[in-house]
Order: structure tokens, then sequence, then C-alpha cells
């Protein structure tokens, strides 16, 4: 996942790096309070994390000093201040345009809406999608964006169009007043500044492990 702008926390200079790891301990927090961790030391989190003791903790000196030598860091309290770091201590609507396979996935994802994102709305400009339901949403056309993005206050927008059809609907996000665009389409987007676009583009992941695949095969 790359990042083609990029933004600081309000009030805070946190690195970019930070904040793109702030997620991922989130998410090892949200794990060890469903196992019923009460605390954890930093050697725990970093661990749960992926990530090594020493970066995990100069990333979370950043927002503050939660820790207690000797004890750790009480879990569900970290995991609360991170979250609000993030911004996902409130309710973000999202849109989701192009309903083909994948944006059928990202419909039905159940993650969205406990981690702080509410679909409200789905996109598609082929008239014969229109009134198809998913997840109990039903598709509405694109050209309703601008109305749906008023009524529902929506900064988030996810494209997940094929490629010859991205820059148009981000274009139209941008000027419907979207400011943040998750980008699946297997191109580039040119965005005015201060629009944030996070590009997700599985192939090129794949096309990593491939290298490192080849680099164990050949002894490298």
């Amino acid at each position: 996942m790359t990042a083609r702008s990029s933004s600081e926390s309000p009030g805070r200079d946190i690195p970019e790096a930070t904040i793109a790891r702030l997620p991922v301990y989130l998410r090892a927090l949200v794990a060890l309070a469903e196992a019923g961790t009460a605390t954890c030391s930093s050697e725990e989190l970093a661990l749960a994390a992926g990530v090594n003791s020493a970066k995990l903790r100069k990333d979370l000196s950043h927002l503050g000093s939660y820790g207690t030598r000797g004890v750790g860091y009480d879990v569900d309290y970290l995991r609360y201040q991170i979250a609000r770091e993030i911004g996902v201590t409130q309710d973000w609507p999202v849109v989701i345009v192009g309903i083909g396979n994948l944006g059928h996935a990202l419909a039905s994802y159940s993650g969205f809406r406990s981690r702080g994102f509410r679909v409200v709305a789905l996109l598609d400009a082929d008239p014969a999608r229109r009134g198809e339901v998913v997840a109990d949403i039903a598709v509405q056309p694109f050209a309703d964006l601008e109305r749906i993005v008023r009524e529902h206050g929506v900064a988030i927008g996810v494209v997940a169009t094929p490629a010859v059809a991205a820059q148009d609907v981000a274009d139209a996000m941008v000027e419907a007043g979207i400011s943040s665009i998750l980008n699946f389409a297997p191109s580039v987007l040119s965005v005015p500044d201060g629009v944030d676009v996070r590009k997700v583009d599985l192939s090129i992941e794949l096309q990593i492990l491939a290298y490192h695949e080849q680099r164990k095969a050949s002894g490298g």
C-alpha cells in the first residue's frame, strides 16, 4: 500500500511512517483485548504487531507517555488513545464506486463497521446494476455522487473501478467534496493538493513476493 500524498495529525508532528504503523498497533491491541489481556509490555505488543520493540516505543513516544515502567501498557487505554489519534473513535461515512467483483467484496466486508467506517452508498455507472442490493445496500447511479456526499457528509471515497474509469471517478469525487480516496484501480490518480490518496495494488504486492521467492530459489 502506497501513498501519493501525506497528512499529519492535527497539532502533532508525527512521521508518516509512524502514522502508517498506528493501525497495525491498533489491530494488535484489539486482538490482545479480545484475548483478555489487560496489560502488555512493549516487547509483547511489538511481537503481536510484527515490529521490533525499539521501533514501537519510538512510534508511541510521538503520541505521549502511555506506558508504566515495570507494568507496561494498559491495553484498553492505549487502544483508545491510538484510535483517537487515527480518528476512528468517530463514525466515518464512506462511498464505494464500482460494484464489480471487487466492489462487491469491499461492500460485504464486515470489518469496516468495527473499525469506525460506515458504507453509506454503493455507486456504479452501469444502469444494469441499479437497484442491485449488496450487503443490504442498494446500488445507486454514479450521477448521484454529489447528492450523497452532501447528504451524508462523506469525506472518504473508495475507487473500485477499472483503470480506464478511475481518474474520472476521482475527479468527480474531488468535485463533490471528497478529500480522501482509497484507490484499488491499477492506475495512478492525479489529485489537487489537500486531497489524500492511498493506493492498494495487489499485483504489485504479489510481484514483490515473487521477487523474494526468486531470490530464495537462487540462494541469493
